[in-house]
């Protein structure tokens, strides 16, 4: 899985029994521009921007934040119902 990009890179803050959470760092300054982690009521990793500064992001960061996203493993199961969880 690909983590380090030109502009951003993605580092691993959180191992959870079923999941992961990626914090995203400007390479250059290495300050937070947000997380990527699992939202349960979408069932899928959704990027969250940071809210303690301004963050501006042109189509290429956003695509490589795209490309992050889609390399990481759904891990969800099966339930009675038909419905996937966490």
């Amino acid at each position: 899985m690909k983590t380090d990009f030109k502009y951003i890179c993605f580092l691993k803050i959180a191992e959870k029994p079923k999941t992961t959470v990626w914090s995203c760092r400007n390479k250059k300054s290495n300050e937070e521009l947000g997380q990527v982690k699992w939202y349960g009521p979408w069932r899928q990793y959704c990027f969250f921007p940071s809210t303690e500064l301004a963050t501006v992001f042109n189509a290429h960061c956003l695509d490589d934040i795209i490309v992050f996203i889609n390399s990481l493993p759904r891990k969800t199961r099966r339930v009675k119902g038909g419905d996937d969880v966490e």
